[in-house]
Protein backbone atom coordinates (compact mmCIF):
# COMPACT_ATOMS: atom_id res chain seq x y z
CA UNK A 1 0.00 0.00 0.00
CA UNK A 2 1.03 3.62 -0.96
CA UNK A 3 0.98 5.54 2.88
CA UNK A 4 0.17 9.17 2.79
CA UNK A 5 1.84 10.35 4.72
CA UNK A 6 5.41 9.29 6.10
CA UNK A 7 5.63 12.43 7.77
CA UNK A 8 2.10 12.01 10.36
CA UNK A 9 4.12 8.87 11.23
CA UNK A 10 7.49 10.65 11.97
CA UNK A 11 5.85 13.30 13.77
CA UNK A 12 3.75 11.09 16.20
CA UNK A 13 7.17 9.31 16.55
CA UNK A 14 8.37 12.32 17.75
CA UNK A 15 5.93 13.51 20.19
CA UNK A 16 4.88 9.46 21.11
CA UNK A 17 8.63 8.00 21.78
CA UNK A 18 7.16 5.04 23.92
CA UNK A 19 5.25 4.17 20.68
CA UNK A 20 7.88 4.75 17.91
CA UNK A 21 8.89 1.20 17.74
CA UNK A 22 5.26 -0.04 17.04
CA UNK A 23 4.26 3.01 14.73
CA UNK A 24 7.30 2.15 12.83
CA UNK A 25 6.32 -1.82 12.24
CA UNK A 26 2.59 -0.34 11.76
CA UNK A 27 4.13 1.63 8.49
CA UNK A 28 6.47 -1.40 7.45
CA UNK A 29 3.71 -3.46 7.76
CA UNK A 30 0.80 -1.44 5.96
CA UNK A 31 3.66 -0.26 3.39
CA UNK A 32 4.05 -4.23 2.37
CA UNK A 33 0.80 -4.83 2.19
CA UNK A 34 -1.64 -5.41 -0.54
CA UNK A 35 -5.43 -5.14 0.95
CA UNK A 36 -8.22 -5.30 -1.71
CA UNK A 37 -11.20 -4.88 1.22
CA UNK A 38 -11.75 -4.88 4.48
CA UNK A 39 -10.85 -8.50 5.36
CA UNK A 40 -7.65 -8.26 4.32
CA UNK A 41 -6.80 -5.72 7.24
CA UNK A 42 -8.28 -7.72 9.61
CA UNK A 43 -5.84 -10.70 8.62
CA UNK A 44 -2.80 -8.00 8.98
CA UNK A 45 -3.93 -6.16 12.21
CA UNK A 46 -6.94 -8.08 13.94
CA UNK A 47 -8.03 -4.69 16.16
CA UNK A 48 -8.95 -2.81 13.40
CA UNK A 49 -11.92 -1.15 13.44
CA UNK A 50 -14.25 0.61 10.53
CA UNK A 51 -16.14 3.69 11.64
CA UNK A 52 -18.05 5.36 8.88
CA UNK A 53 -15.75 5.66 5.71
CA UNK A 54 -12.44 5.43 8.14
CA UNK A 55 -10.24 2.42 9.77
CA UNK A 56 -9.02 2.97 13.00
CA UNK A 57 -5.45 1.08 14.07
CA UNK A 58 -4.79 0.35 17.40
CA UNK A 59 -0.96 0.93 17.76
CA UNK A 60 1.53 0.42 20.79
CA UNK A 61 -0.19 -1.69 23.03
CA UNK A 62 -3.78 0.69 22.77
CA UNK A 63 -1.94 3.57 23.52
CA UNK A 64 -2.34 5.57 20.19
CA UNK A 65 -5.01 5.23 17.37
CA UNK A 66 -3.74 5.62 13.78
CA UNK A 67 -7.30 6.88 11.51
CA UNK A 68 -6.65 6.66 8.01
CA UNK A 69 -8.82 6.26 4.89
CA UNK A 70 -7.90 3.30 2.59
CA UNK A 71 -8.40 3.39 -1.22
CA UNK A 72 -8.35 -0.14 -1.59
CA UNK A 73 -8.78 0.45 -5.85
CA UNK A 74 -5.94 2.23 -5.53
CA UNK A 75 -3.84 1.47 -3.06
CA UNK A 76 -3.43 4.24 -0.85
CA UNK A 77 -3.91 4.58 2.84
CA UNK A 78 -4.74 8.55 3.94
CA UNK A 79 -3.37 8.99 7.50
CA UNK A 80 -6.27 11.16 9.03
CA UNK A 81 -5.08 11.89 12.76
CA UNK A 82 -2.86 9.72 15.41
CA UNK A 83 -4.76 10.04 18.58
CA UNK A 84 -3.90 9.72 21.68
CA UNK A 85 -6.65 6.83 23.86
CA UNK A 86 -8.32 10.09 25.19
CA UNK A 87 -7.98 12.10 22.28
CA UNK A 88 -9.96 9.41 20.39
CA UNK A 89 -12.37 9.14 23.06
CA UNK A 90 -13.43 12.90 22.41
CA UNK A 91 -14.95 12.17 19.30
CA UNK A 92 -13.52 15.12 17.47
CA UNK A 93 -11.60 13.54 14.50
CA UNK A 94 -15.22 12.03 13.07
Amino acid sequence: MHIISHAKILAAQALHVDCSRALEQWYRLTKRASWGHFADVKMCFPATDKVADKYVFDVGGNKLRVIAAIHFNTGRVFIRAILTHRQYDKGDWK
